[in-house]
């Protein structure tokens, strides 16, 4: 009965460790599985701002590029504002993954390790105790079989010796040997007696201590244990979360960032800076006047009659083309634009003028500060020999200096084109190499010009419309030569001198050469355009700044 129960008692403690072992084994290995998750967190994080890095970079404006000019408006700098308050924000997700590797993983990579050696510790502790215990208790069962082996016998020896004295027959050694036999049985029975009272008192003492110290202290260590392990996720748990709030200052002020951006953004000054961009600095065109055709057909030479009385038809269906198409709305030429601007309106060709100058100063600013530094470098070679050759500079000096000539000419060219714009007399010294002149000149009785920069010249870089508007100057009808009238010979009403060489190669123009001297028929109108005649058969149209006009006052005819 005894054994039966203490085996109950053994089996129940094993399956306690059992129980255990399996509970602990699925605590490590929850630790493990949410320290799994918190590093998936954290690629997720890393992996969210590479992202958002590589979106910031990539609507970064490229350097040199147009969507860098666009930043002068107030959305675009808003924008880029954004972008950058984006990178910072992708910064704090960063900082969010650095925090969760260092503040959990590595932390809970590390107590899983000393988790799993103290289970073991102690379950070993528990196994030993039991083994100890399981060791007690065989010893005490030899002990108390060797008892009642050792009482047996000395009952048979008894009764051997009883029977022995009792018979007649037997010798009285024989007797005496079966005496001396009964007292040794008696003898070693009396000390197992007291080996296997030795062993249960022990026994006993052992098993109060196994079951009321060693197993509730083991039991004990592994509750504190889980206890431990418990309060550590716990306290990881409350990491994960403090992690995030840490970064929520800087991501709120990255987020105020983006609004203050938005904020900025002044609608009225954008499109402020739009006209001022493409402002073209025309003049609206005037009324068109009434052409009456009701009335008589022989008709006096007028300003939009030339001797060439084929040219009117062509004009006519040209003009028919253009009608009621009017700048700001007429198409530009698609040609390639000339080096002046002259392709632009005056104010854009006015702005990309100067910002041309600008740039040919910067340069210019830049060759000076490295002629200085070779003519103190080669002070020092001649000052110090042994730090080098002084002729050796020269080279690199004479370079230097011819490329400050040329940028200085680049700059005087086009500086010459920016007073002519602005209204400047022009530079003879530098004839102007482009498709139309638009300086202004005055001398004793000038002709006023300002509008010049209302059309462009005639070799190709102004529209259909302007075109054909020339042409009507530049030919007569044929309507004239319907009804057999003769064409008058206007009279001159002063003379010009031409400045630069212009080759006439539309139709109703002429072609002149530089100092040349004509006759002025028809002064300009406002649109760019004076009539002159070389002799009784030469007569066209030539641009007004390319010639000096001087108007004789009487109107004598040639």
């Amino acid at each position: 009965m005894v054994e039966q129960k203490m085996g109950l008692c053994w089996s129940y403690t094993e399956d306690q460790f059992e129980n255990l072992e399996k509970h602990t084994q699925w605590g490590i290995e929850f630790v493990e599985k949410y320290t799994k998750f918190v590093k998936e967190r954290s690629e997720i994080e890393l992996s969210y701002a590479k992202q958002i890095r590589n979106l910031s970079k990539k609507y970064q404006p490229k350097k040199n590029s147009k969507e860098e000019e666009e930043n002068k408006y107030s959305s675009c700098r808003a924008f880029l504002l954004t972008l950058n308050e984006l990178n910072d924000y992708a910064g704090q997700h960063e900082v969010i993954a650095e925090n969760l590797t260092s503040q959990i993983i590595a932390d809970l990579t590390r107590y899983i390790q000393e988790l799993k050696t103290e289970r073991k510790s102690h379950f070993h502790d528990g196994r030993k105790a039991q083994q100890h215990i399981e060791n007690s208790w065989k010893q005490l069962e030899s002990s108390k079989r060797r008892f009642e082996r050792d009482c047996k016998e000395a009952d048979r020896a008894q009764q051997y010796f009883e029977k022995m004295d009792a018979d007649i027959n037997v010798t009285k050694a024989d007797v005496e040997k079966a005496r001396q036999q009964a007292q040794m049985r008696h003898q070693m029975a009396a000390d197992s007696k007291n080996e296997y009272s030795a062993y249960l008192q022990k026994f006993n003492q052992e098993q109060n201590e196994h079951y009321y110290t060693h197993i509730p202290q083991i039991f004990q260590r592994i509750q504190e244990m889980e206890e431990r392990r418990i309060e550590k996720v716990g306290q990881c748990m409350r990491t994960f979360a403090e992690v995030d709030r840490q970064v929520l200052p800087i991501v709120g002020k990255c987020l105020d960032g983006m609004t203050k951006a938005a904020e900025s953004i002044e609608p009225k000054s954008d499109s402020k800076q739009v006209v001022e961009a493409y402002k073209s600095g025309f003049e609206p065109p005037g009324d068109v006047e009434f052409e009456d055709y009701g009335q008589a057909m022989k008709r006096t030479a007028s300003e939009s009659s030339l001797s060439n009385s084929r040219g009117d038809a062509k004009v006519e269906k040209s003009g028919n083309k253009s009608k009621g198409k009017l700048w700001p709305f007429m198409k530009k030429n698609k040609g390639s634009g000339s080096e002046d601007f002259s392709h632009l309106p005056p104010e854009q060709r006015r702005k990309k003028l100067q910002a041309k100058i600008d740039d040919l100063s910067k340069d210019i600013e830049k060759e000076m500060d490295k002629k200085d530094a070779l003519v103190k470098m080669k002070d020092v070679y001649v000052k110090n020999p042994n730090l080098g050759d002084p002729n050796s500079v020269d080279q690199r000096l004479a370079e230097t200096t011819q490329s400050i000539e040329k940028l200085q000419l680049e700059a005087q060219k086009f500086e010459g084109w920016l007073a002519e714009v602005e209204g400047r007399l022009p530079v003879k010294t530098e004839p102007p190499q482009r498709q139309s002149g638009l300086y202004e000149t005055q001398t004793n009785t000038p002709s006023t010009n300002n509008c010049a920069q209302d059309r462009e010249s005639p070799d190709g870089s102004y529209t259909e419309e302007q075109s054909a508007e020339t042409q009507v100057k530049a030919s007569t009808t044929e309507f004239d030569d319907e009804f057999d009238v003769e064409e008058e010979t206007m009279p001159a009403i002063g003379t010009c001198k031409a400045l630069y060489p212009f080759e006439g190669r539309n139709e109703g123009t002429i072609s002149v050469m530089e100092g040349e001297l004509l006759y002025v028929i028809e002064e300009d109108k406002g649109d760019g355009w004076t009539r002159v005649r070389r002799n009784e058969e030469e007569e066209g149209y030539v641009p007004t700044s390319y010639v000096e006009v001087f108007l004789d006052t009487n109107g004598k005819d040639s």
